[in-house]
């Protein structure tokens, strides 16, 4: 027993030693002047990194532009995408129940805010049609353009006589060139859903909106859109429709990605 306890007191006492010396005035087995040379090293070399980390990150700045990307990758035809929002791209609604369809009247009109032609006429400059307009302002697109979409002669959309509005606006891409030879693209909609009508005429994204600068050196640009309006849609049947950009410059859309270049939804108007 007297010699367990010895060990004990041995093991106690060489503990100690290790953590304090007080003879050699080592800590942990090393020398103030030890320790203070492996903290400066670890120091000087995490400074060392943050330096790197650092300077690196300047010079990758020092090659970015605040107004253009230094690369792009996106698509060659830029994606489309529909106004009012509906559930996963889903447009139902009943005519009788106007609750059913409140909802997308106040997307539509919270949408169409910025292209009040008061609004437009103190922002954005008056510009000539079917002409790239090459200098940082933006051209007015009025909401009275809309006409019928618009809000304003009819503040329904009509979406209360079961002939709904919807709006398609083109994905910005900074220098996009959309068409040549003072054709500018335009939209057309398929689908076995009767006639339509469309707003500008012809449905046109008209050239004097492009090229885009993007959001710094165009503070006030507000994207052109295109309104379609369904004019006799079958009632109680889900319609599916696709809508795309027609243009002489952007590629047609490829199979890998349904949303280049064109935007598909579903539709359904119910009479009850």
């Amino acid at each position: 027993m007297s010699g367990t306890k010895q060990e004990d007191r041995k093991g106690s006492s060489d503990w100690r030693e290790f953590f304090w010396n007080p003879r050699t005035h080592e800590l942990m087995g090393r020398t103030a002047s030890s320790w203070g040379l492996i903290l400066l090293f670890y120091l000087l070399f995490y400074l060392f990194l943050a330096g790197m980390f650092v300077l690196t990150m300047y010079i990758m700045l020092l090659t970015l532009d605040d107004y253009k990307p230094t690369w792009q990758d996106r698509l060659a035809t830029p994606g489309m995408m529909i106004r009012p929002k509906g559930d996963q791209l889903e447009i139902s609604f009943s005519v009788s129940d106007t609750e059913s369809w409140d909802g997308f009247i106040q997307n539509l009109n919270t949408f169409l805010s910025p292209y009040n032609d008061s609004y437009q006429v103190q922002t954005n400059d008056n510009c000539p049609p079917d002409q790239y307009f090459i200098q940082e302002d933006s051209g007015e697109f009025n909401r009275t353009m809309l006409e019928d979409c618009s809000g304003i002669v009819d503040r329904f959309y009509g979406y209360n006589r079961g002939q709904p509005c919807i709006l398609i606006k083109l994905n910005r891409v900074i220098g996009m060139l959309p068409g040549k030879d003072s054709q500018s693209p335009y939209v057309t909609c398929g689908a076995k859903i009767g006639p339509l009508a469309y707003f500008p005429p012809n449905g046109t994204f008209n050239l004097m909106y492009y090229p885009y600068y993007g959001k710094k050196a165009q503070v006030n640009y507000t994207q052109p859109l295109v309104a379609v309006k369904f004019l006799n849609a079958s009632l109680n049947t889900d319609i599916n429709v696709e809508c795309k950009i027609n243009s002489n410059t952007l590629a047609d859309g490829s199979e890998r990605d349904k949303f280049a270049g064109r935007v598909s939804f579903k539709l359904r108007i119910n009479d009850k």
